[in-house]
């Protein structure tokens, strides 16, 4: 989990709880392989032959474009509804938050460079989204 969330939560979001909650699917499935359970009642899987096809099927099937779901947007489109402190105060959090997301993918697509290139690649997408953030709560 802390490896998916190092690789991939700058641009896709996920939760132990959504991932727990899959594995035994994926396992019935024949998918994934359970193995012995270990300290603390954890559960390894791994991935089994018909996982790894299932898997590159998926990465060879057209791409669609995410859904976009930003709160600090969603609350702009209803500023009438909002004290002139409160929407301060929302948007220098969210410009705060987007700096540090913004510092942090630029470390990550740094530390990738060499170690996997595509994850570096895939990792300027948060880069230019954070970006783009920030370039639009500077505008408001």
């Amino acid at each position: 989990m802390a490896e998916a969330t190092r690789r991939l939560g700058p641009y896709w979001t996920m939760t132990r709880s959504q991932v727990y909650r899959e594995l035994p699917a994926l396992a019935e499935g024949g998918l994934v392989r359970v193995g012995k359970p270990g300290p603390r009642a954890s559960v390894p899987y791994t991935i089994s032959a018909n996982g790894k096809r299932a898997f590159t099927r998926w990465l060879n099937e057209p791409a669609r474009i995410g859904q976009l779901r930003d709160p600090v947007a969603l609350r702009t489109a209803f500023l009438d509804y909002i004290s002139k402190d409160t929407a301060e105060e929302m948007f220098a959090d969210a410009t705060e938050q987007h700096q540090e997301a913004l510092a942090e993918a630029r470390a990550a697509a740094k530390d990738y460079a060499d170690e996997d290139p595509n994850a570096a690649i895939a990792m300027e997408f948060a880069i230019g989204y954070h970006r783009s953030a920030l370039s639009w709560l500077k505008k408001r």
